[in-house]
């Protein structure tokens, strides 16, 4: 670190809302928290409702990636940070309730069916996806490209809808399929919307996890707030992957949910003057005749 104190506490005034600042315990208590602050929370006293056996019973759950069926209980462990007779326990509890499935065979844990249909009725209560599914396959088509609708889940921003055009060479993606928030076009739009305490905190959590890269992510969406106030619409392109380029825009539905829209392809067919002067706008447009749309409901 260089500069006196007097310097450093301007520059970080002068960074404004996406500036990660510390919170209070009352304000932890109210946000989403990361599984390594799970016991603090709890031991704290933030939030008497808080209770740390179901937080851990559910990180277990969290353990398991896409494409990825069998884990046992050493990797669970490792992954909940927790000690191994803890997730055996809550492994066992959760087998017998349905979310988790044990392979004898294996001496692994699957995820059950539990899982399933939780996660089924969550899509199946989303109406939004049949409005907007005509829209966005419109866009699709028009760009040769692929249409998403995402939600935020904590760091990450999670697919409950996609598209993609009849082109022969698109982006393959799938429901399910979790991005980065602070690098990606849709995870941009979905924090140059959000309020400037959810932005601070999320972003706080992006500094801690890749310090290194952190000037370059912060750059980023200090970019997208801008780009957002000023047109409507954020970018990424070959920020989080270099091969992908990619515009999104955020939206809110009726009912509260706040969620983002991306609209992207290979880099090498869409250009940056394509995502600014084409598409951006399409995307733009997109969610205003959604909004029409489930307003006339």
């Amino acid at each position: 670190m260089t500069g006196s104190a007097k310097t450093k506490g301007s520059d970080e005034q002068k960074r404004g809302a996406t500036m990660p600042r510390m919170k209070s315990a009352a304000q932890r208590s109210a946000a989403r928290i990361e599984p390594r602050d799970i016991a603090r929370f709890d031991d704290e006293g933030a939030d008497r409702q808080f209770v740390t056996a179901l937080a851990r019973g559910l990180e277990v759950l969290r353990c398991f990636e896409p494409r990825e069926r069998y884990l046992g209980l050493s990797e669970l462990a490792r992954r909940a940070g927790l000690p191994k007779a803890t997730v055996a326990r809550l492994a066992g509890t959760l087998a017998k309730l349905g979310y988790l499935r044990y392979s004898e065979s294996l001496g692994k844990y699957s995820l059950g069916t539990g899982v399933l249909s939780l996660g089924y009725s969550m899509l199946s209560n989303l109406d939004i996806r049949d409005v907007a599914r005509p829209f966005m396959q419109e866009l699709a088509e028009y760009a040769r490209a692929s249409v998403a609708i995402g939600v935020r889940d904590r760091l990450s921003v999670v697919y409950v809808e996609w598209v993609r055009s009849s082109a022969p060479i698109t982006v393959m993606r799938s429901v399910g399929v979790r991005l980065p928030l602070a690098t990606t076009s849709m995870g941009r739009a979905y924090l140059a919307a959000a309020s400037e305490q959810e932005r601070n905190d999320v972003l706080q959590q992006v500094r801690a996890r890749d310090e290194a890269d952190w000037p370059r992510i912060e750059r980023g969406v200090e970019q997208a707030v801008k780009d957002y106030e000023e047109r409507g619409f954020c970018l990424s392109a070959g920020d989080w992957d270099k091969d992908i380029a990619a515009v999104g825009v955020p939206f809110t539905a009726p009912d509260g949910t706040r969620m983002a829209f991306n609209c992207g392809g290979p880099a090498f067919v869409m250009s940056r003057q394509t995502l600014e002067e084409d598409l951006g706008p399409r995307l733009v447009d997109l969610v205003k005749r959604l909004g029409a749309a489930l307003g006339r409901r």
